[in-house]
């Protein structure tokens, strides 16, 4: 009996995509089931197109910036856009995988991405704007899986 891992992505800013995929994808290298159930802004992982995922230097006073930066600078407009553009240079000099690249391995790896259905409802979401091979189901179905896991994770 293999071992299994739960994660609920409730995130879809660009430092709060990459966990659920590297470990969901790392998980099931190691042979776990692992589903990962996207909520609220997490659902923003599952569309067709991730290139607007953004990072947010607001309220992240972690965030290594190539210069110090005070928080009244960090809400200026623009920041946001400079912050993601730093971040996806830094990834890609580092050559660290893009989101897509960890969507689709995690894909391939067979782990089920489960869009939780009353948030699709609530932002007025269609099934269009998602990529394919994903579910739809609530809460109770989610809880199903993770009521039996090994680990279960919120991110």
């Amino acid at each position: 009996m293999s071992k299994k891992m739960a994660i609920i992505a409730s995130k879809g800013t660009l430092d709060m995509a990459y966990p659920p995929f590297i470990l969901a994808s790392t998980a099931a290298a190691l042979g776990y089931e692992v589903q990962v159930f996207f909520t609220f802004y997490g659902l923003q992982l599952l569309r067709k197109d991730l290139s607007d995922v953004k990072i947010s230097p607001l309220a992240n006073p972690a965030m290594p910036m190539p210069i110090p930066m005070p928080v009244m600078v960090q809400m200026l407009p623009g920041m946001e856009t400079m912050a993601t553009m730093i971040m996806k240079d830094k990834i890609k000099k580092k050559g660290v995988a893009s989101l897509e690249e960890l969507r689709d391995l995690c894909l391939e790896a067979e782990v089920k991405f489960i869009a939780c259905q009353m948030t699709v409802d609530l932002f007025d979401f269609t099934k269009d704007d998602f990529i394919d091979g994903i579910e739809y189901g609530g809460a109770a179905t989610f809880m199903g899986f993770a009521g039996e896991t090994d680990v279960c994770l919120f991110i």
